[in-house]
């Protein structure tokens, strides 16, 4: 039995009929590798046997009473590996468009709470003899860091595979009681008081590190100058926009998926000396002003991307959960020339690294601990069924940059070709970027409210075309 802490339960409240709270990964395998075929005999037995390796894939949600507390994650005492894993298969041979319409139609279906929360699917009939595997995880167990570390559990250095440890047969714990559960949430709640001074106290000592991020905000308004006049980042609060992008969603998806070489990504990042994320974040602001301008829906301003960033140290590798803050940053998609528009992003970035720095994280966490669930799910109602996230947005969309690994790996001794993430939007965040690096390529998968971003893969297709020009761009730089 395991508590779930404040910040993996807001994940299960932010969940409604228009939104899902997974993540999910799509991997691109060459089955040609594998000793035996790849069907789904082979994969269920391949994640049957790491299963102990990741206890929370066989643990599904227990509700304290009256949401007094936050849920547990208890043993499925009925769970059932063939319910989790499963198959499909495309038309051969199957397009990539093909794939990404079925992953889209997989990612916007909802998980089942009364079952561990994640599925697997073996998805055939692809073109050049390839298969895909789709495997969504709610976000409430894992964060983008520690899903990164699941792929390391599943997959293999070789396609011979390692050798697993033997585990005892898995017998299930039995559930705690609602009373049992009830009584300890009634204590709990006693010591509120005390947590709520013990809140107030640590808020009042972080107020000098605080202060220089609050006083004023100094990473909103983006002008035009050159970083020689000292002029890129101007004063000014960090509003959003409203833009086609913020606004009431359904529950339908699309999902878009690209490659790119990240030699080429270190190219530009070598010539003017950036971050391969400033890169990154230049790329993604050049494919939403595409967008944006096709639209006539480009605001004067720039947009602000919420970063998540992972605050997990050393002590947390291999656990589940969530140890994730996030930063907030100019993007600058007002900008029309790439070079300057890559210069404002790595500045921007770098202020809002600095702010994101100085809130104290365990005061965060805290904070996200303290509310009793039901109060916190009604609260996510509210403000979701308000519509305010589509008037004032707080960010306009997610960038977010996942580490992978850096050595070729295996599932059941196909070898991994590509790793696209796909990740969650909500009621005015209609879109959202999440890539991740694997032998020599940033894999970007993007996904979209249906309805928000129909052409979806054309903003993928952008990424591409802004990676062209800052590419030119460097090479003037280098002369």
């Amino acid at each position: 039995m395991q508590r779930l802490t404040g910040l993996d339960s807001a994940f299960l409240a932010l969940e409604t009929p228009r939104s899902t709270g997974h993540v999910a990964g799509l991997s691109i395998l060459d089955p040609s590798t594998a000793p035996e075929p790849l069907d789904l005999a082979r994969l269920t037995e391949v994640i049957a046997e790491r299963l102990p390796l990741v206890p929370v894939m066989r643990r599904r949600l227990h509700h304290v009473p009256l949401g007094l507390d936050q849920p547990y994650w208890v043993d499925d005492e009925n769970f059932d590996i063939e319910y989790h894993v499963r198959e499909l298969a495309l038309p051969r041979p199957g397009s990539d468009a093909q794939l990404a319409e079925q992953v889209a139609r997989l990612h916007a279906r909802p998980l089942d709470r009364t079952r561990p929360l994640w599925e697997s699917y073996l998805i055939t009939g692809l073109a050049k003899k390839r298969v895909a595997i789709y495997t969504k995880v709610h976000h409430a167990a894992i964060d983008g860091v520690s899903g990164a570390e699941l792929m390391t559990v599943l997959m293999d250095l070789s396609p011979e595979g390692r050798p697993v440890q033997p585990f005892e047969p898995f017998r299930p714990s039995a559930a705690p009681s609602r009373l049992g559960l009830g009584i300890q949430a009634v204590a709990r709640l006693a010591l509120r008081p005390v947590q709520a001074t013990k809140l107030a106290t640590d808020a009042l000592r972080a107020l000098p590190a605080l202060a220089p991020a609050l006083l004023p905000v100094v990473s909103g308004l983006v002008g035009r100058g050159s970083s020689a006049d000292g002029e890129v980042i101007k004063s000014g609060p960090l509003i959003a926009p409203t833009t086609p992008l913020n606004t009431q969603i359904t529950a339908h998806r699309k999902f878009a998926f690209i490659s790119l070489p990240l030699d080429e990504v270190k190219t530009v990042k070598n010539a003017f000396g950036v971050s391969v994320n400033d890169v990154v974040m230049a790329m993604c602001a050049g494919a939403l002003r595409r967008w944006l301008i096709a639209r006539n829906a480009l605001p004067a301003g720039p947009l602000v991307a919420m970063v998540p960033v992972s605050i997990r140290d050393e002590s947390g590798k291999g656990a589940m959960g969530n140890k994730v803050s996030a930063m907030l940053a100019v993007l600058p998609t007002h900008i029309e020339d790439p070079a300057e528009r890559l210069i404002v992003a790595s500045q921007a970035t770098k202020v809002a690294k600095a702010q994101q720095a100085v809130i104290p994280q365990g005061l965060v966490d805290d904070i996200s601990d303290f509310a009793p669930p039901a109060l916190t799910a009604r609260a996510a109602r509210v403000v979701l069924s308000s519509s305010i996230l589509s008037r004032l947005p707080p960010f306009n969309v997610v960038v977010s940059n996942v580490p992978g690994p850096n050595v070729p790996v295996y599932m059941g001794g196909a070898k991994l070709l590509a790793h696209y993430p796909l990740s969650v939007v909500l009621d005015g965040q209609g879109m959202n970027f999440t890539l991740i690096g694997y032998l020599g390529q940033l894999h970007f998968g993007l996904v979209a409210a249906r309805e928000v971003m129909p052409d979806i893969d054309d903003v993928a297709k952008s990424l591409r075309l802004e990676l062209d020009d800052l590419l030119k761009a460097a090479r003037a730089v280098a002369g």
